[in-house]
């Protein structure tokens, strides 16, 4: 598998990550599915303290048990549950990140984390002190380098103005293109986006028919949903599907270094790596596309 190099460090990550969100908390399986992944050439793990609790972070920390140098591990923080855990309130205090990251690393069972994020973001932020944790743990050795995930404009600015992020996570597929207004702003930083949602909830895999539902997706209707896809399967060549334009145009961009996607078994891990493996669309492909899926701007700035 192709690697791409993380912003401006000496990190090479695998083009597919796996987003560890999905695995559930069937652990065996979860870890047979991790084995899958790092077996396929997969080196990128995408976790987070909120997902199950912590559950999520222990399984990855069983999985690469003995495989620890083959894996480029990334977690999240920022949020807290309650103590019912029936939800979760946010907190990117530095006193809550350098308490949080000890937990984080107690449960992958690891002395470092190579990718620390910041799990969202407000404007009301304090933003200095998140950053002076983060500069903090980067010292002391806890963390190798940090990012943020979010889709929120002002936050994202903030950061790639006043910090050393390497990264930033953000939803983005063939019927989210908003943030590519932001990649000519990552690139001139040297700041890699890592994308999540990149097949919309299953509506850009080939089981869209059963992922269509009346509250389309998005600003979409079900019915502009429907007409998008249908458009898209009819520029499809040799053995490409839907699945495999959707991946192979995010990876067209040069601002994004690998796509996290999830997957709850191995069969799903699969189909991704088919997906990926598929005939890359080429420049008339691509011009389709742009003409299909149309650019949008985030509405929220200064």
């Amino acid at each position: 598998m192709k690697k791409r190099m993380l912003g401006s460090t000496q990190l090479e990550i695998s083009e597919i990550g796996l987003g560890c969100m999905s695995l559930g908390t069937n652990e065996n399986e979860a870890i047979h599915t991790i084995h899958a992944a790092l077996d396929s050439g997969i080196n990128y793990l995408d976790t987070a303290d909120l997902y199950d609790f912590g559950q999520n972070e222990k399984i990855v920390g069983k999985a690469i048990k003995g495989r620890r140098d083959q894996v480029i591990l990334a977690t999240k923080v920022g949020n807290r549950w309650t103590t019912t855990q029936d939800k979760w309130t946010w907190d990117p205090s530095k006193k809550h990140i350098l308490q949080a990251v000890k937990e984080s690393l107690r449960r992958l069972n690891t002395d470092y984390i190579d990718l620390y994020q910041l799990h969202g973001g407000t404007i009301e932020d304090s933003y200095e002190e998140t950053i002076e944790a983060f500069e903090e743990l980067v010292k002391e050795g806890y963390i190798r380098h940090y990012g943020i995930s979010s889709i929120r404009p002002n936050v994202i600015e903030r950061f790639v103005n006043h910090s050393a992020i390497q990264s930033v996570m953000m939803q983005y597929n063939l019927l989210e293109r908003r943030p590519e207004e932001f990649f000519p702003l990552f690139e001139k930083h040297h700041i890699s986006v890592i994308t999540r949602g990149s097949v919309a909830k299953g509506l850009l895999s080939n089981n869209w028919k059963n992922k269509l539902t009346s509250k389309g997706y998005l600003h979409y209707s079900e019915q502009e949903c429907k007409e998008i896809i249908e458009q898209l399967l009819q520029i499809r060549q040799d053995k490409q599907s839907l699945h495999s334009l959707a991946l192979q145009f995010i990876l067209q961009h040069k601002a994004v270094t690998t796509l996290a996607i999830g997957a709850r078994n191995k069969e799903q891990l699969m189909e991704n790596l088919n997906a990926y493996y598929a005939k890359p669309i080429n420049s008339q492909q691509l011009d389709r596309i742009n003409d299909i899926c149309l650019i949008e701007k985030y509405e929220e700035h200064r």
